[in-house]
């Protein structure tokens, strides 16, 4: 899951050094808590939050097929 979080970021930012994903694990869920520097945060997010929402659908559909449960931070 970390690598899909970052292989989607480092492709949509300016600054593919500063991303960042922090993988910690509470009870049965994964969290997964993504960097990226305050220059590519609007390009991250998106218009209303639609790139945002759009990698999160990605990432849960990837944990559903390995029957885990993963959320998103954009930090």
């Amino acid at each position: 899951m970390k690598e899909l979080v970052l292989d989607i970021a480092k492709a949509l930012v300016d600054n593919p050094d500063a991303v960042v994903v922090e993988e910690s694990r509470k009870n049965d869920e994964i969290i997964l808590k993504l960097t990226v520097s305050q220059d590519d945060m609007g390009k991250v997010i998106g218009k209303q939050g639609r790139i945002a929402k759009a990698i999160r659908t990605v990432v849960r559909s990837a944990a559903n097929r390995e029957k885990v449960k993963v959320s998103l931070e954009i930090v």
